[in-house]
């Protein structure tokens, strides 16, 4: 704000947010308030991660906690992550008691600090209560829940993703050059045909393999993605380049770009609950992995449960 010289207000997000909100209300009800800050609020059932705030009849936010217990939390509104401050913002971060805040912590956290400064040095902070979808995705489980619902259309922001096969499946797959026209045809033909299983809501990207006998439910898959014979991919989210080998089972996981998964009919490789694999990781055959998460550039073979695999 201080390099441009903004003087309207700012909308703020978090960018582990994926939400639908209406800003044109949002932006309203914030200079109707007087706001300094509007903080976008959901209710939640378990607030155990999030900063909570606490909101009298006006809406305006007289206690905010930074993730507390449940026994201490004095309400059950998240903060959503979505903000809309006031360019006097700015004039507040040169306090003398933001400057002594940062001093004593060697930090200005927004929901630790900074949210409970304005509200204790008098300043009209309010809460915006969101209608639409929010998902905080800072989490793999929390990634591919909102993934689920994105393609079940419970986004009012996006609902279609270009290159949907019928109106009466929830199937898309993507393509517009003439190579990647041909490729979707012949995905399409397999569907079809019933060589290839397709079950739920299935996004498919540009320049795919999808050989005999796969199987893919509730999942999507990104560009230049092979899929071999005869394995099954079930919610779960393939990005970009990935190979996944022959009767591989890649159950509610998700898969980094560049990766090679090597498997056979004898040497299944199998990961599932919510393992994470980063990018231009190679797996041998074989390999079983279940909640674990491995970080880029490595080969692994074996088997792993709960673990976080780091290269030396």
């Amino acid at each position: 704000m201080d390099y441009y010289n903004v003087k309207d207000p700012v909308f703020a997000v978090q960018g582990d947010n994926i939400f639908d909100v209406d800003v044109k209300e949002l932006v309203e009800f914030h200079e109707k308030k007087g706001a300094v800050m509007t903080i976008a609020l959901r209710e939640v059932e378990n607030v155990e991660g999030f900063g909570i705030a606490d909101i009298n009849k006006e809406r305006r936010i007289s206690r905010f906690v930074e993730k507390p217990s449940p026994k201490e939390a004095p309400s059950n509104l998240a903060n959503t992550g979505l903000y809309m401050v006031s360019p006097e913002i700015r004039k507040i971060f040169k306090e003398k008691g933001v400057k002594q805040i940062i001093k004593e912590e060697h930090r200005l956290d927004f929901g630790f600090d900074f949210i409970p400064y304005l509200i204790r040095t008098g300043r009209p902070v309010y809460g915006y209560t969101l209608k639409g979808s929010w998902y905080d995705v800072g989490t793999p489980r929390h990634y591919l829940e909102a993934m689920h619902d994105m393609l079940m259309g419970r986004f009012s922001s996006l609902t279609d993703f270009g290159g949907r096969i019928s109106e009466k499946e929830r199937v898309w797959i993507q393509g517009e050059s003439t190579e990647s026209k041909k490729s979707r045809k012949e995905i399409i033909r397999k569907i079809r045909q019933g060589k290839i299983g397709v079950e739920g809501a299935v996004l498919i990207g540009r320049h795919c393999r999808i050989e005999d006998g796969a199987r893919i439910t509730n999942s999507c898959i990104d560009n230049y993605t092979q899929i071999g014979k005869g394995a099954l991919i079930e919610n779960s989210a393939i990005m970009d380049r990935v190979i996944v080998g022959e009767k591989a089972e890649i159950r509610e996981s998700i898969l980094g770009r560049h990766i090679t998964v090597h498997s056979s009919t004898k040497r299944r490789t199998i990961i599932k609950s919510i393992s994470v694999i980063a990018d231009d990781v190679t797996l041998a055959e074989g390999c079983k992995l279940a909640a674990t998460k491995i970080y880029p550039h490595q080969y692994v073979r074996g088997e792993f449960e709960n673990q976080t695999i780091m290269s030396a």
